[in-house]
């Protein structure tokens, strides 16, 4: 974690703010804003991204997907007053603004709206935009918090208005936080209620290890993308099924393209796919370049919500699979199996990813799996091949010394 003392704001006190650098992943922010006599008066920590849409002089359209909130400012936070509710501003460089407004009730207070900015008039971002300006949206929020509870919602919220998508997800914040310290008692978010609640995830047990259980479903083909200010960045495709094994239950999952949310982030030396869905609190691909040439799956991460309501976690980022050269995809058709670990393995089908210079949104040529199978046979078959020669020689040398033994007994 790395933490900024910033420059005390009228109203607020000092804001420390803190930034959680994932190794690629999107980044978390949090953010503890103190008071007067240092004592935390409001807390936020979450991860977001936004889509935005402008067409372009040749009425063309175009979006910007923003996931990389590194350079993230917190200019104009404030705890609150008597005047003036708790505000969370945060700046991303000088294109984009993001604006959270808190209000009190009696015992409650809400999350009264979000608003986010956006500035047409950087071309490097907005390329050939036709409309410059700076352009806002307002989302009327109104979640309504328990005094005293934080509010959390791993799930994937999405705001769409005019031309902008909004994704939060891994949503934790408490506004009036009360005696310095930040509650342990949290409020959820209706999708986390029924997600951990309502699971439409059949766990099937097994008699025994040994017992090959019966043929599963194969699930349906998905398209991915994760896109940033150049444009495309990072493709995929593929039918994914999860396998995970818990106090000796196995539970069969096959994704549903349609009701997954993905996000991600692409980087000079590493790249990541999201996966988050109703019962999915993340699952991630995380990609990086070796040896300068090539680039492969180094790493899975997976967090879910299992129908008892347990929560199931597994990290690896010691993978390597999928590799294939930098400047083409990897691809194979075949059902391959991603061993994360004794628990948890990812049956991939139909599979295709490029999550590295992509070139007008378009795979480049692939390496196919099975060139690595063919790669193992050619020195198999040479192999063979050889043996075969030096079996038929050593046969004709045999059968030559036999006449010449035969012709000595008949001299």
């Amino acid at each position: 974690m790395v933490c900024f003392r910033l420059s005390p704001v009228p109203g607020s006190g000092l804001v420390v703010l803190c930034l959680i650098l994932g190794a690629i992943s999107s980044y978390a922010l949090e953010l503890n804003l103190t008071n007067s006599k240092n004592a935390t008066c409001l807390y936020a920590k979450w991860r977001m991204n936004f889509t935005i849409g402008y067409e372009t002089t040749s009425k063309s359209n175009k979006t910007v997907t923003i996931s990389d909130l590194g350079n993230a400012t917190y200019n104009g936070s404030i705890c609150g007053d008597d005047q003036n509710g708790p505000k969370i501003e945060v700046q991303f460089g000088s294109v984009f603004s993001w604006t959270v407004n808190f209000t009190k009730e009696k015992s409650t207070y809400l999350i009264e709206s979000i608003s986010f900015s956006y500035d047409t008039n950087d071309s490097t971002t907005f390329p050939d935009a036709k409309k410059k300006g700076i352009f806002t949206v307002h989302e009327p929020v109104a979640f309504r918090i328990p005094l005293n509870d934080i509010f959390r919602c791993n799930s994937m919220l999405t705001a769409e208005k005019k031309d902008v998508i909004q994704h939060y997800w891994d949503v934790h914040v408490q506004a009036f936080v009360q005696n310095g310290t930040v509650s342990t008692k949290e409020f959820l978010c209706e999708k986390d209620k029924t997600s951990t609640t309502v699971v439409p995830v059949t766990p099937t047990t097994l008699p025994s290890p040994t017992t090959t259980p019966a043929q599963k479903e194969k699930p349906e083909i998905g398209s991915y993308s994760v896109n940033n200010t150049n444009g495309t960045c990072l493709l995929a495709t593929m039918g994914l099924q999860l396998n995970m094994t818990q106090d000796k239950v196995v539970t069969v999952i096959n994704i549903k393209p349609n009701t997954t949310h993905f996000t991600g982030s692409c980087h000079s030396q590493t790249a990541l796919l999201r996966l988050n869905g109703s019962n999915i609190k993340y699952l991630d691909f995380v990609f990086a370049v070796k040896n300068e040439n090539r680039f492969y799956l180094k790493e899975v991460n997976v967090s879910m919500y299992l129908v008892n309501g347990s929560v199931f976690s597994i990290a690896n980022n010691n993978l390597s699979y999928w590799d294939a050269p930098l400047g083409s995809s990897y691809m194979c058709n075949k059902e391959q199996t991603v061993s994360v670990s004794g628990a948890f393995q990812i049956n991939t089908f139909y599979l295709r990813v490029q999550p590295f210079n992509v070139i007008e949104g378009k795979y480049s040529t692939a390496q196919d799996c099975s060139a690595d199978e063919d790669n193992f046979l050619v020195p198999i078959a040479v192999g063979a091949a050889l043996a075969g020669v030096l079996i038929l020689v050593l046969l004709i040398y045999l059968i030559g010394l036999k006449h010449h033994h035969t012709g000595y007994e008949q001299f």
